[in-house]
């Protein structure tokens, strides 16, 4: 097992069981306590959790991994008004990448009715909105997460080295100035890095209540993004910050 399937694992068992040992979770993965320890320590350090004497205790404040079909119904008139304003950034012609994610869906059902695109995307139920349309849509391959309906793992992230793209259109479920761009799942949060790497231009997508939270898998810094689209609630202080950074921010 990799060191950060070891650590999602470990988020999974705090999610259900609100609590962990580390003598436990030794001997579950069959690992020493020394490595389990060390675990715990970065994983306080994302702000995943608390760690207390023999073990941890989950931490609240961070951003849970909620199931797409929970996402997709909160905030919901906010993620339609940003997809619109994303729908409008698309030319005719253009490459475009897409995540998983309740925000990238709506901007999914806005292109059914285009010609002359190209989608890539990770996650199924996109590849499925767009399935009766028009445009050339590329699924990445991959190891199906069923809260997403998105596709991680080798075989996503060695599709999307081999490929360019004009736009990527991102969600994420925590804008943080200190972490960066985050999601609860690592791999995730993986495939998501190399979106960003293969598109000429970084659009991400977040309704206001994204900002000032953090989750475990860290997907990149802020400065890798070229625009955020977001709604009238984002705070003058968050603006202000995203501005001296040199982010377009898009108020819908």
């Amino acid at each position: 097992m990799l060191t950060e399937e070891r650590r999602q694992k470990i988020k999974d068992i705090l999610e259900s069981k609100k609590r962990i040992l580390v003598n436990e979770v030794s001997r579950e993965f069959n690992i020493s306590p020394v490595t389990i320890r060390k675990d715990l320590q970065i994983l306080e350090k994302r702000g995943v959790l608390t760690r207390v004497h023999g073990g941890a205790i989950i931490n609240h404040s961070a951003v849970r991994d909620l199931a797409l079909v929970e996402k997709e119904h909160i905030h919901i008139s906010e993620k339609k008004r940003i997809a619109f304003m994303a729908e409008s950034l698309i030319s005719s012609g253009d490459i475009l990448i897409l995540d998983s994610g309740s925000t990238t869906t709506q901007l999914a059902r806005l292109l059914k009715f285009k010609k002359d695109l190209t989608v890539i995307t990770n996650a199924v139920n996109i590849a499925s909105e767009l399935a009766a349309s028009e445009l050339t849509v590329m699924l990445t391959g991959g190891i199906l997460r069923e809260k997403s309906f998105s596709l991680v793992g080798p075989l996503a992230e060695e599709s999307l080295r081999t490929i360019t793209a004009d736009k990527l259109f991102l969600g994420v479920d925590g804008i943080d100035f200190q972490y960066g761009l985050t999601t609860p799942n690592i791999l995730e949060a993986r495939v998501n890095n190399l979106m960003i790497k293969a598109a000429e231009e970084v659009i991400v997508l977040a309704d206001s209540s994204k900002f000032g939270r953090r989750s475990l898998g860290v997907i990149d810094s802020l400065d890798s993004i070229d625009r955020i689209i977001t709604d009238r609630n984002i705070s003058e202080s968050d603006l202000k910050r995203l501005s001296e950074i040199g982010i377009e921010v898009l108020v819908v």
